[in-house]
């Protein structure tokens, strides 16, 4: 099972925001035993890493991300992608660039709190939570 970790499941770990740390967590936790099953966008990073200097921790930030790209991997982007997520019906561009990752790189799953602006998506979304529930150990 492939998944594509949205922003917000990364900053629920790299924040400490509750209440949602302990199951993000676990999502990442999951995909770290599952090589090859986790993927992030290629701006995935920048926003991350932009959210989480912003509140002063830079080297924090570089050391989420270090250790982040131990286990997931990015998905290369380029001008047909930045297309892609255009043509999409999703109302936020950044969703849309979210999912034309998820398109390019075959996963099964976009994994998000935010399941709602997904409704257009080509690609499920899933809380996760219920990934959780359904992911093989």
């Amino acid at each position: 099972m492939k998944t594509l970790i949205d922003c917000d499941v990364l900053l629920d770990v790299g924040t400490g925001r509750t209440p949602h740390v302990t199951e993000s967590q676990q999502v990442l936790d999951w995909c770290e035993r599952h090589p090859g099953s986790g993927f992030i966008a290629w701006h995935t990073i920048a926003n991350v890493y932009y959210v989480l200097q912003k509140g002063g921790k830079a080297p924090q930030a570089r050391q989420f991300i270090h250790d982040l790209l131990m286990f997931v991997e990015v998905v290369p982007s380029g001008t047909s992608a930045a297309k892609h997520a255009l043509a999409l019906p999703m109302a936020d561009f950044e969703d849309g660039l979210q999912c034309a990752a998820a398109v390019q790189a075959g996963v099964d799953y976009i994994l998000t709190r935010n399941i709602r602006d997904y409704t257009a998506a080509p690609v499920p979304a899933i809380l996760p939570g219920d990934f959780l529930a359904q992911a093989p150990a």
